[in-house]
């Protein structure tokens, strides 16, 4: 099976891309699976801090949940900001061999601070918050993800248009029956 793995700065949008996505492949009929970055820190992954280990940690495990579910024939839908290039890397290897379809939500910081709704670049900005990604941690944009999204400028439908046809063309059997008696 595949996994789509959402990567960009705090507030990109890539949550909102995720589960519009998941709802689109769920309504044609595909089994799919959202792995949402703030979800995962509240329970499997509280006891992580935004130390550079402790975010390459968070990927890591991440990756291997998502493996688990492409492994059980599930698409699953990763939003993660996922900030450091060999990071991700891993967590493509990881999920081999299933796709591993990366997806750039290309947001500026200017516009992530301005719909940023839980106030996180402004505390950052104060001193509040260490590590916070774009502010005093890096985040290393992918050089050529598989998609690259204008988080500023697109509209949510065509972001989502654009998904499914990259699913679609890097993904030969996505949509097909492969069960040679039809569908359960």
């Amino acid at each position: 099976m595949t996994v789509i793995w959402f990567t960009g700065r705090p507030a990109a949008g890539k949550t909102t891309i995720a589960t519009a996505v998941v709802a689109e492949l769920q309504a044609s009929g595909q089994l799919v699976q959202l792995l949402d970055g703030d979800q995962l820190r509240r329970d499997p992954s509280r006891d992580l801090t935004f130390s550079q280990a402790d975010r390459d940690e968070q990927v890591r495990r991440v990756a291997e949940y998502a493996r688990d579910l492409a492994d059980a024939g599930v698409i699953a839908v990763v939003a993660l900001v996922s900030p450091f290039s060999a990071a991700r890397a891993h967590a493509r290897a990881l999920c081999e061999p299933h796709a591993f379809l990366e997806v750039h939500v290309d947001t500026p910081i200017e516009v992530a601070e301005a719909r940023d709704p839980k106030g996180l670049y402004r505390r950052a900005r104060r001193g509040e918050i260490e590590n916070f990604t774009g502010i005093d941690s890096p985040y290393e944009a992918p050089e050529q993800p598989d998609l690259r999204l204008d988080g500023a400028g697109m509209s949510l439908d065509l972001q989502v248009v654009q998904v499914v046809q990259m699913l679609q063309r890097c993904t030969p059997s996505f949509g097909k029956d492969t069960d040679e008696n039809g569908p359960d």
